[in-house]
């Protein structure tokens, strides 16, 4: 193993979002002191020159062009294996942070020897709370998705306990899972646990990866330690219907793979019907309903949250931002 001598390597998968990420990476400049970091930037052949723009404006940054696309996972993987630090951070190119939190992620790893991984508070464009934590569930809260029970009967106890929807943001505490848009992992694990799944594209990467650290004992930490804003969704909202088909194939390949409703083959084959009835019904969502977004279930950014961090994104392309505001909680 190479000696690690930094304490944070923040690795970005890029793909078509030229402008956040330039203020991405603006901001973790802007904010981060007190440790020593690297950042790798891997582009997924983004047609935006995206990659040119890291080139000329940030030639600090270790930039990686991938000829053709490679996908989320197997873009953070090679942002680990490049790694010279104790701890990677996986960070989406819509995020940007309003202090130093990576000072704060890398302080509560070191005081928390036990935590695998850690992921911060995120928060929409209007400083709420954005919900980043799930459960593990079962058969019966899949089925229940499929029938959009949530919209039905939003206050669903079964669906509460997957969404996690009176979640206790302000405490730092294990969880089942939570997701890769600001993602410390310490060195150790990916080592010994393995890096992430590139059987899945982009979908359910960050649920297969919980759950396989799950399985093998390692313990995934929320810690409001620091706050991360998080616009959402910027890039697998550019192809709705591309991304509803990776989320089906996720999910088919996750139920094989991982036996996760059962090994019991009837109960796979039942699962795989549910799974394509829910992909239809999702694309006849999209297509009768004025709302496109691909993500929109309990704990989501709203719609209009959406659009004002849609605005958000726009504006930065004229690098004229409007205010974001933090909650003042950032440690």
């Amino acid at each position: 193993m190479t000696e690690a001598q930094l304490d944070l390597t923040i690795s970005i998968s890029s793909y078509n979002t030229r402008a956040l990420l330039r203020n991405c990476i603006q901001s973790i400049y802007q904010h981060t002191q007190g440790i020593s970091f690297e950042i790798i930037c891997v582009d997924d052949n983004s047609p935006d020159g995206s990659a040119d723009m890291v080139a000329h404006t940030f030639p600090e940054v270790v930039l990686v062009r991938n000829k053709v696309n490679q996908l989320y996972a197997r873009n953070q993987n090679a942002g680990m294996r490049m790694s010279r630090a104790r701890y990677v951070c996986l960070l989406d190119s819509d995020t940007r942070l309003m202090g130093n939190a990576f000072l704060s992620l890398v302080r509560f790893m070191d005081e928390h020897p036990e935590a695998a991984v850690c992921g911060p508070r995120l928060l929409n464009v209007d400083g709420t709370v954005q919900h980043c934590v799930r459960s593990f569930a079962g058969a019966g809260v899949f089925l229940l998705q499929t029938l959009n029970w949530h919209k039905l009967f939003p206050r669903n106890r079964l669906l509460d306990r997957y969404y996690n929807t009176d979640f206790d943001y302000s405490r730092a505490q294990p969880v089942d899972s939570i997701g890769t848009s600001a993602y410390v992992i310490r060195r150790a694990t990916w080592e010994s646990a393995g890096m992430l799944d590139e059987r899945f594209r982009l979908a359910l990467v960050d649920l297969a990866y919980n759950y396989r650290l799950k399985q093998k004992g390692y313990k995934v930490y929320y810690t409001p330690c620091a706050e991360v804003v998080h616009l959402g969704s910027q890039s697998i909202n550019q192809n709705a219907l591309a991304s509803m088909r990776d989320q089906t194939r996720a999910l088919l390949d996750f139920n094989q793979a991982y036996d996760y409703f059962g090994r019991n083959r009837a109960m796979k084959w039942l699962v795989r019907l549910a799974i394509i009835i829910r992909h239809y019904v999702k694309v006849l969502e999209y297509y009768v309903s004025s709302d496109k977004r691909v993500l929109k279930g309990p704990g989501a950014p709203t719609r209009e949250q959406a659009a004002r961090a849609a605005m958000l994104r726009d504006s930065e392309k004229t690098g004229r931002s409007p205010a974001i505001r933090s909650t003042g909680r950032q440690a």
